[in-house]
């Protein structure tokens, strides 16, 4: 199919948000809703964050716009608006493309009904290449201060909203050549590591909380990050006691412990953060404390041990 053809397939019926010149320009115009724009970029790359035999070209349409409005939620904006690029190699049909799009498309009305804001895909483009990727840069409406990862401040409860382990339970099954079979946690987990779906839902509840970040490497590492930007410890409640139902479910098939999901398995993207122990938003629960002390992460005050998050450039 012509590049121009494919565009077109791609784009046609994709939601455009509030863009005053949306697709089919040099570049879109948008308009200036709030007084500050955050802006945040992610790319999947085929082999290394999916594999088209575990997820439809939708799947991976929804997810990369999914996991770049968690980037946008976990700085305390709204994510209205998202470009989007995409290369393939030759032997990828084009209704591989044109489903990325689709995806792409489900999640902006996903997200738009959530936060009550129009949000869509304004631009973007297809180049031919040797590997499948998807890349997405999106755009948010920041209306109050920036909720950064460098505020938890030593007294706070560490707090958590969306869902942990789901995501790494759901490749679990996956890689092991396992099919639901209609047991529901199964095709829950193995439905957000496909369509993560970020706690869109908090973002009122997010101005109140001192620090806030995305939880995409996983809860360790990340909350590493936030100790480290912080210049605190943090130290967390018994990791079991993360575990939900559907989780410890797809342990006991599987017959492992679930815990390393919770603690290393990241691409739920939740939203991790930190307040005042009195005021705690609704959506979010307590999971761990905030101490003074050089930055490090431990578990009932004992360091981890065991997988602790991803690296994209370990191993």
């Amino acid at each position: 199919m012509p590049e121009d053809e494919l565009i077109a397939a791609i784009v046609q019926g994709m939601p455009q948000g509030d863009a005053l010149v949306p697709t089919g320009d040099d570049a879109a115009v948008l308009p200036l809703t709030a007084p500050r724009v955050v802006v945040s970029t992610d790319v999947l790359v085929e082999g290394r964050h999916f594999r088209r035999d575990w997820s439809s070209g939708a799947d991976v349409g929804w997810r990369s716009i999914t996991q770049n409005a968690a980037d946008i939620l976990a700085m305390g904006a709204v994510p209205v608006s998202f470009v989007g690029s995409i290369v393939l190699p030759g032997d990828v049909p084009a209704h591989w493309a044109i489903a990325v799009g689709q995806g792409m498309a489900e999640a902006c009305t996903w997200i738009a009904s959530a936060t009550g804001v129009p949000c869509g895909v304004v631009g973007g483009d297809v180049s031919s290449g040797n590997q499948v990727s998807v890349s997405v840069t999106a755009l948010g409406d920041l209306a109050g201060e920036a909720v950064l990862r460098s505020g938890a401040r030593p007294g706070d409860v560490v707090v958590h909203a969306g869902t942990l382990g789901h995501s790494a339970a759901g490749l679990a099954l996956l890689s092991a050549g396992l099919s639901p079979d209609g047991d529901g946690a199964a095709e829950r987990c193995i439905g957000t590591y496909r369509r993560p779906t970020p706690p869109v839902e908090v973002l009122d509840a997010t101005q109140r909380l001192h620090a806030l970040m995305d939880v995409s490497d996983g809860l360790l590492r990340d909350a590493g990050r936030m100790a480290k930007r912080s210049g605190v410890a943090i130290d967390f409640d018994d990791l079991a006691g993360l575990v939900d139902t559907e989780v410890y479910v797809v342990g006991q098939m599987l017959g492992v412990d679930p815990v390393p999901w919770v603690a290393g398995g990241g691409e739920d993207h939740g939203l991790l953060g930190t307040c005042a122990p009195g005021e705690v938003p609704e959506g979010f629960r307590v999971i761990g404390r905030v101490l003074e002390g050089e930055p490090s992460v431990t578990v009932l005050g004992q360091a981890p041990s065991g997988v602790t998050g991803w690296d994209h450039f370990s191993g």
